[in-house]
């Protein structure tokens, strides 16, 4: 599997044009962080750590000279290496492919294109013509193991004469997807000479029939629709057009979900009724972060217990690196929704902008770079945006508002707890780290950490030291270390610790 691909685990309304763009690649961040979390597990010794070392050190240039495609070689070279194989020519050259298009929620009936590209020039000697060999894969059976089966549900062509340098002159690939149902699917395209296959692209699209009517639907719906619904009619439409644009991963769009969410708003509406209105349990909203000019979706959960009339109070949860606004509900054995109905806590879990957003830089300074300024600028924003949100729907005891987060969520649990100490009643950040200087700042904050002494991705030193400098402060800080214990294993059984631990403080220092 590509190192592009490995780890899967974010309202500018804009025609679908001839532009072709990339999809949207693995962030930079998400790669250094796998390929630094396999290189901790593995503790290279020997040669192997003499290999690593030279890639770490052209890493190095090349993030500083701005080259991504280099950084992206560099680190697929790190991970080949870490699974026991040898870095070849062929390696390097299956590495630089990848497939490029103006959309993935493909429109069957339409005539659809990909072009066959070059992150990088390979170093690899051809010699011989080239032919790509295309197929639709999917995973058929309709329950149980079978399902999980994957298989080729198309063939969609050979192409003949394919260029030997994919930058200079992409391979256009035309394809027919006239008789394939609406689902998920994948893309490959084998390169191959007459000897021997080179490598292969993958690129998922989903299929979906009648888009263009759906669409012209929900924005006639959302034109006629209050203004605090229209982002509710609208988000699966502009979601879809970020995702084609190469802004966010396929696998954030549930497009089936989504539709289905938006149509039923619409219904509500035409009916006269607020969709929302005395709604419990599990929810999932919208609204539109206008700096960003775009729909951003978050998920709530209401517990049965609350009436409007009694302030109830708010947990904000941070999903962590590559996740979103769904892991603290579908993961950690979804314990946080059990305990929140529990103890009558309502949740908002925000994106975050983007599924590598970082929650903003808290109180240092921003990033040189303009592009990563802006998205954890806003990234930032949409954290305290989906508050502001929850305030306006619900009521909410402003004594009792917590957050938390889990690896990257617990680095933005410090950082925004540092920006906006006013806010917060008590944190806990799991498998995080933060910046001591900043300790001081949110020194009438209590703090549940929690953090793995063997965690491979984020190491204990930097909770560690963040419980330090609290505990110089005298501040009210519960650490939990947890012998042997990686980085995410630890978050659920320490879940109702941390809500107990919210359920004794409040802002102020009452407990």
């Amino acid at each position: 599997m590509k190192l592009r691909h490995v780890l899967s685990g974010a309202l500018l309304i804009v025609s679908a044009s001839s532009v072709v763009h990339a999809q949207a690649l693995t962030s930079i961040t998400s790669l250094y962080v796998g390929y630094s979390t396999r290189k901790a597990t593995a503790k290279p010794t020997g040669e192997l750590k003499v290999q690593l070392d030279s890639v770490d050190r052209e890493l190095g240039v090349a993030t500083q000279q701005g080259r991504t495609s280099e950084v992206r070689r560099l680190l697929a070279r790190g991970m080949t290496l870490l699974a026991g194989r040898a870095w070849t020519d062929v390696a390097d050259f299956d590495e630089s492919l990848l497939l490029r298009t103006d959309r993935v929620v493909v429109e069957s009936q339409k005539p659809y294109a990909m072009r066959l590209e070059q992150l990088y020039a390979p170093a690899i000697n051809l010699t011989r013509s080239l032919t790509a060999h295309a197929t639709l894969t999917g995973r058929g059976g309709a329950s149980g193991a079978a399902a999980q089966a994957v298989s080729v549900i198309k063939e969609l062509g050979t192409f003949d004469g394919v260029s030997r340098d994919l930058r200079d002159s992409p391979q256009l690939l035309d394809f027919d997807l006239r008789g394939v149902p609406d689902g998920r699917y994948t893309v490959v395209v084998e390169v191959l000479d007459s000897a021997r296959t080179l490598g292969s692209a993958s690129l998922p699209i989903l299929v979906r029939s009648g888009l263009d009517e759906t669409v012209a639907q929900l924005e006639s719906a959302a034109a006629k629709a209050p203004e605090a619904l229209r982002a509710e009619i609208l988000y699966p439409v502009d979601r879809m057009r970020n995702v084609n644009r190469g802004k966010l991963e396929l696998r954030t769009f549930d497009a089936t979900a989504d539709f289905a969410s938006a149509e039923k708003v619409v219904a509500a509406v035409k009916s006269g009724k607020d969709p929302f209105a005395g709604r419990t349990g599990d929810i999932k909203r919208h609204y539109l972060l206008k700096a960003a000019n775009e729909i951003m979706p978050y998920r709530t959960y209401v517990p049965t217990t609350y009436k409007a009339t009694v302030a109830a109070p708010l947990i904000i949860a941070l999903h962590g690196l590559g996740g979103t606004e769904d892991a603290f509900f579908d993961g950690y054995g979804k314990k946080l929704p059990q305990l929140a109905e529990q103890s009558g806590y309502l949740i908002a879990a925000p994106l975050g902008y983007r599924v590598d957003g970082s929650y903003g830089w808290g109180v240092g300074s921003p990033p040189a770079d303009v592009t990563t300024r802006r998205r954890e600028e806003y990234s930032d924003a949409d954290v305290m945006q989906v508050l502001a949100q929850m305030k306006q729907q619900y009521n909410i005891d402003v004594t009792r508002i917590y957050l938390l987060g889990h690896s990257m969520g617990a680095i933005g649990t410090w950082k925004l707890a540092a920006k906006y100490a006013d806010v917060w009643a008590a944190i806990a950040p799991f498998s995080g780290q933060g910046a001591p200087s900043t300790v001081d700042r949110m020194k009438g904050i209590p703090n549940f950490v929690v953090h793995g002494d063997a965690d491979p991705t984020v190491n204990v030193r930097g909770s560690r030291a963040m419980v330090e400098a609290m505990k110089a402060l005298n501040m009210d800080v519960t650490y939990i270390e947890v012998p042997g214990g990686n980085h995410s294993a630890m978050v659920e059984p320490n879940l109702p610790g941390a809500v107990e631990f919210f359920n004794k403080r409040r802002k102020g220092g009452a407990k």
